[in-house]
C-alpha cells in the first residue's frame, strides 16, 4: 500500500472519488495507485500531487531517485533542498519549466537516450517540477535566449501550449523568467546553459551539463566565474515583464 498517498488523502479530506474527479481519471484507478503500489503516468502524478498540496516526490518518492542517472543524484538533492536557483539556457526551456509534450520532445529527439527509457526519464523530470509547487518553493529565475521560444522542439502546437504554460508560470511571485533578445550580439550566455543553487547553509553550488553527463560545481572560483556569467546574461536580458510580452506575442505564432 501507498502509505504516503494515504495519509496525504486523509489530512486533506480527500477520498479516492474526489482525486479521481480533480485529476480526471476513474476512482478505480486511484484505487489501484494506493493498494497496488502503481505509479502513475506523470501527468496524472504531477496534478495528483497538486491538489493534494504535496511534493511529487513525497508522495511517490522512489520515481525520481530510480530514475535518474546515478551522476545526477547530488545536484537533484541539491535542487531539491535550494533558498534560490539561478538557471541559464541558450537552447532549451529549463527542465523545471517544460511542459510533459516538450519535455518528451527533448529528451526524445536527438535519438541519445534509447526509445524505452524516454519515458522514465520524462517521469524523473515531471517529478522533478514539484519542488516549484510546494508550500515553500525556492526563488527561481530563469534566463533564456530567444531563440528558445522559436525552436519548434515538439511541433507548433507543442510550443504554443509550452509557451502558455510558461506564461502561466510566470505570475507566480516566486518564479521570474528574462529573455535575452536576439539582437544581442557576443554574450556569457554563448558558453552554455549552467544553473546556481543558494544551499539552505547559504553556500552556492553550480551545475554544468554536457553531451554525456553533469557536473555538480563548488570549488569558489569556478562558483565566482559562473556567478560573472549569471550577471553577464542577466544584464542582456529583458525585464521579467518585458519578457513575459515577448512570450506571449512568439506563443501566438505558434498557434
Amino acid at each position: 500500500m501507498n502509505d504516503a498517498l494515504r495519509v496525504a488523502l486523509s489530512e486533506t479530506g480527500h477520498t479516492t472519488e474526489s482525486l479521481a474527479e480533480r485529476v480526471g481519471v476513474d476512482p478505480k484507478t486511484v484505487g489501484r495507485w494506493l493498494t497496488e503500489g502503481r505509479i502513475p503516468h506523470p501527468r496524472h502524478r504531477a496534478s495528483a500531487a497538486d491538489v493534494l498540496g504535496r511534493d511529487v516526490a513525497d508522495i511517490w518518492p522512489d520515481t525520481s531517485r530510480r530514475r535518474e542517472p546515478v551522476w545526477f543524484r547530488p545536484w537533484q538533492e541539491i535542487e531539491r533542498e535550494a533558498l534560490c536557483l539561478r538557471w541559464f539556457e541558450p537552447t532549451v526551456l529549463p527542465g523545471l519549466l517544460q511542459t510533459e509534450t516538450y519535455a518528451r520532445a527533448v529528451l526524445g529527439g536527438a535519438g541519445l537516450i534509447p526509445r524505452g527509457d524516454v519515458e522514465r526519464h520524462l517521469a524523473a523530470r515531471i517529478a522533478r517540477q514539484g519542488v516549484l509547487k510546494r508550500d515553500d518553493p525556492p526563488q527561481f529565475t530563469a534566463v533564456v535566449d530567444e531563440a528558445v521560444l522559436r525552436r519548434p522542439v515538439g511541433g507548433g502546437e507543442a510550443m504554443h501550449e509550452q509557451l502558455r504554460a510558461l506564461v502561466a508560470a510566470c505570475a507566480e511571485p516566486h518564479v521570474r523568467v528574462h529573455v535575452v533578445p536576439s539582437s544581442v550580439g557576443a554574450y556569457a550566455g554563448l558558453n552554455g546553459p549552467f544553473v546556481i543553487a543558494t544551499c539552505p547553509d547559504h553556500r552556492l553550488a553550480g551545475y554544468l551539463d554536457n553531451q554525456v553527463q553533469g557536473q555538480v560545481v563548488s570549488d569558489p572560483e569556478d562558483i565566482a566565474a559562473m556567478m560573472a556569467a549569471w550577471e553577464n546574461v542577466r544584464g542582456e536580458a529583458l525585464s521579467h515583464w518585458q519578457s513575459v510580452d515577448l512570450i506571449t506575442e512568439v506563443a501566438e505564432t505558434w498557434s
